[in-house]
């Protein structure tokens, strides 16, 4: 008896010590794949993950040819539909570009309370599944599964604030492949990231790329100063956090997706011909020259094209 007691001293013991030797960081790492091999994984792919646009109806058929003359791609046919659980009327479109995929919506009607708050929905292989396992991974259900013309969604909100559309199809939709792979852009306080990268990662069975504490400032506006970003990979696509206090110059924390393209000058000049306005001029950081802009009807997105190495 007296040979246990002692053996279990000794392990708790290697178990503080390698603990302290670890760090918080990798103990909180363990947790993640622990947590992510009890969820199921639903995603289908970053093609069939779509930034949510909402323009009003007036700038709609402009909004979405601009995205078009600055991308590249094709829409699908446009409609009006009812795409929430109450009443509610909205002009809908599909555009596929190379670079991303985006849901237009131009509603009609006033735009019941959570829609328009979205920032992407994310194609699951089982709607059903995919709500359980937002809900072991601390998530939040916003909206109930509901159907829709052609499939079914739900609204899910990650700690943090950040909301999601999740979304299944009665006849699996089939698109080509992405040229690269957007970036969706969350900005998230210091006191929330963790338990929001905890969370998405358990979900989505993502792994974190980079978690740079030291950021350069000039990427949200702060030139001179740094902040944490933490980028993540999944099959639901690329996911960049910012985690900064709040103190934002306009547009940063405004814009939804970054959208990465061969080459950015280039890239800039369709979109001014296409009557967008650069908010941010062109600059370099992280690998990458970036810049934001607007595109007619409102929508704020970041674009960036990597640099070779010389």
């Amino acid at each position: 008896m007296r040979f246990k007691r002692n053996a279990v001293r000794t392990c708790f013991a290697l178990v503080l010590t390698l603990g302290l030797a670890v760090g918080s960081l990798d103990l909180r790492g363990f947790a993640q794949i622990a947590q992510a091999r009890e969820t199921i994984g639903v995603a289908v792919g970053p093609q069939y993950d779509t930034t949510h646009v909402y323009v009003a109806p007036e700038d709609f058929d402009r909004f979405v040819a601009s995205l078009i003359a600055t991308f590249g791609g094709t829409a699908t046919k446009q409609g009006v539909f009812t795409v929430t659980p109450t009443p509610s009327s909205t002009m809908s479109q599909l555009v596929l570009t190379p670079v991303g995929t985006l849901s237009v919506f131009g509603f009609k009607t006033p735009i019941p309370y959570p829609f328009g708050l979205e920032r992407t929905g994310y194609l699951v292989t089982d709607l059903d599944k995919a709500i359980r396992a937002a809900k072991e991974t601390g998530a939040d259900v916003l909206v109930d599964l509901f159907n829709d013309p052609i499939g079914q969604d739900a609204i899910i909100q990650w700690p943090g604030g950040v909301n999601t559309q999740l979304y299944w199809h009665t006849t699996a939709p089939s698109y080509a492949g992405l040229q690269t792979i957007p970036e969706n852009r969350v900005y998230v306080s210091p006191d929330r990231v963790d338990a929001f990268v905890r969370s998405f990662l358990a979900f989505s069975h993502g792994t974190v790329v980079s978690d740079d504490a030291r950021a350069p400032g000039v990427e949200i506006g702060r030139l001179g100063e740094t902040y944490r970003r933490v980028r993540i990979e999944s099959r639901f696509g690329k996911l960049t956090v910012l985690v900064t206090d709040g103190h934002l110059p306009y547009p940063y924390g405004h814009e939804l997706t970054g959208y990465e393209v061969t080459n950015l000058t280039e890239t800039l000049a369709k979109a001014k011909a296409a009557g967008v306005n650069v908010l941010v001029p062109e600059y370099n950081s992280d690998g990458r020259d970036a810049a934001l802009v607007q595109f007619p009807g409102g929508y704020i997105a970041e674009i960036h094209s990597l640099v070779k190495s010389r």
